[in-house]
């Protein structure tokens, strides 16, 4: 440990705040043999209250982040949504077992 405290606490940095409107969603995803999670499909409600399935997600990198604390693993994706190709993040909280999509704003 230096004396200004630098690389203390590197393992669990705080990403901060989770920018982005937030869906709840319903995950489909594979868990490899080595623990690795990987969203194949999910739906959503729709703006509409209409359910929406988004199939083929393009996963195109994951990482362990920490929002205010909570662990979570985020997916940054890339799908068709509404007929239109749409990127996102895809966020798994694995103490709630529970799914986010994260859309830009």
């Amino acid at each position: 440990m230096s004396a200004f405290g630098i690389g203390t606490n590197a393992e669990r940095a705080d990403s901060g705040l989770l920018a982005g409107r937030q869906i709840k969603i319903a995950c489909k995803a594979w868990f490899t043999s080595t623990g690795a999670i990987q969203p194949l499909s999910f739906k959503f409600e729709g703006d509409d209250g209409m359910m929406q399935t988004v199939n083929h997600v393009a996963v195109r990198f994951g990482e362990e982040k920490y929002y205010s604390g909570i662990p979570s693993m985020e997916y940054a994706c890339r799908a068709v949504i509404g007929g239109l190709t749409q990127e996102f993040k895809l966020i798994f909280y694995p103490e709630e077992g529970r799914w986010v999509m994260v859309l830009p704003e």
